[in-house]
């Protein structure tokens, strides 16, 4: 039988915890359940502090991607089940999960289907998040922000510290996996609508997502971000010299700092190739380490 840890970050979660962690302890007793108490300011923590459970308490409110950490600092097993602890995600899809890790993967994400309960907005900044974190680490994203996932615990704490605090792990997570050569399946699940409201805000969260996006896809895939912008300010400055030499006759200032600047947006590409490898280097080392 599997022996996993599912990690629960929890704010103001009082109303959804106690039958989450009803159905946890009930089919999944062999569990170590964690839920990590990010500084509710209602009854979360009492409700957690039943047999079977084990609480963490922030101090104050630190952020889920916070609780995410400590919650994976204090498991005990090689597996970690993430879940929302907001009656999102269902107990019964970790089978799945756990069905895909013995299949050699070292994530496998819970990816939502279309009719889940998020507005026509979030389900667009969903598409575009799971696109650009496509192109940027040049495989399919089916689910970027679904916090609902198992991994594998020792390649997931060699992130821990790209992690943002905010709501962003998911993502960060998972570009770092495939971006690091590690396997990562998708499992289709239904998402409930969640109790009570959501913490996360859409044009504040939205930006993160991107920015995070950007970060990662920089830090693990240089040139899938460098080399396009260097072809667009190569390609804009040659036009641009061409439209001046046939309209005035000569190359001008302009057409200079968009060719130069397309030569430093490549180099800074090559630069950042080669100190990328060492992230791939680290995890490999920690790869083979695991196998003896």
């Amino acid at each position: 039988m599997t022996t996993f840890s599912i990690v629960l970050p929890a704010k103001d979660e009082a109303l959804a915890l106690p039958p989450l962690l009803a159905d946890l302890l009930s089919n999944h007793p062999n569990a170590e359940i964690i839920v990590v108490n990010d500084g509710s300011t209602d009854n979360t923590a009492v409700v957690c502090r039943i047999p079977g459970v084990t609480v963490i308490d922030h101090p104050y409110s630190m952020g889920n991607g916070a609780a995410i950490k400590t919650g994976t600092r204090n498991a005990n097993h090689d597996i970690i089940v993430f879940m929302d602890a907001d009656g999102q995600h269902d107990p019964s899809n970790i089978p799945q999960l756990l069905e895909k890790m013995h299949q050699g993967y070292e994530m496998v994400v819970g990816a939502r289907n279309a009719d889940n309960h998020a507005s026509l907005l979030r389900q667009l900044a969903n598409w575009s998040f799971n696109r650009l974190a496509s192109l940027m680490t040049g495989f399919q994203v089916e689910d970027l922000t679904s916090g609902f996932r198992a991994v594998r615990a020792r390649h997931f704490r060699k992130f821990l510290y790209l992690l943002p605090n905010g709501f962003s792990y998911p993502t960060t997570s998972t570009m770092a996996f495939f971006r690091s050569g590690l396997p990562v399946a998708y499992v289709p699940i239904h998402a409930s609508k969640r109790v009570g409201n959501s913490h996360i805000k859409i044009l504040r969260d939205g930006m993160r997502f991107f920015i995070i996006i950007l970060k990662i896809g920089a830090l693990f895939s240089p040139m899938r971000l460098f080399l396009p912008i260097a072809l667009m300010l190569f390609a804009v400055g040659l036009s641009y010299y061409g439209y001046t030499y046939l309209t005035v006759g000569r190359f001008t200032n302009m057409s200079a700092v968009l060719l130069l600047s397309s030569l430093s947006v490549f180099l800074m590409g090559i630069i950042s190739e080669q100190i990328s490898s060492l992230h791939y280097k680290g995890v490999e080392e920690s790869r083979r380490r695991s196998k003896r």
